[in-house]
């Protein structure tokens, strides 16, 4: 089991905010991704944050966006899309949408739309 797995995930959770508001990005932007993905709402995300919520059990009770598969490329010099570790690629998925929010990607094109 990889260490990720039992991290919570609210202790990632600011690094995410900080990496897309250092390029200008907003929190409410990284919430917008993280509720797509999940299918979590506003007040669910909250819960979990709160909760102090693994990332094991975090994506365990989420319901995975079915254009889910659809996020492609590399993110930490791994292809998300080949990731075999199912609770790992949705990990990395999250890593992907991020970083390319970060990057400036337009929302519509992140989110798949």
């Amino acid at each position: 089991m990889h260490r990720i797995f039992t991290t919570r995930f609210a202790d990632v959770y600011p690094h995410y905010v900080a990496k897309a508001e250092r390029k200008g990005r907003t929190r409410a932007e990284v919430d917008e991704i993280i509720e797509w993905l999940t299918g979590f709402d506003e007040t669910a995300l909250h819960h979990h944050l709160d909760a102090g919520t693994t990332f094991e059990d975090f994506f365990a009770q989420a319901d995975l966006n079915p254009n889910a598969s659809l996020i492609t490329g590399v993110v930490c010099h791994v292809r998300v899309e080949d990731v075999e570790d199912p609770l790992m690629q949705k990990i990395r998925y999250l890593d992907k949408l991020v970083d390319e929010l970060a990057k400036g990607k337009a929302m519509e094109k992140i989110l798949r739309a």
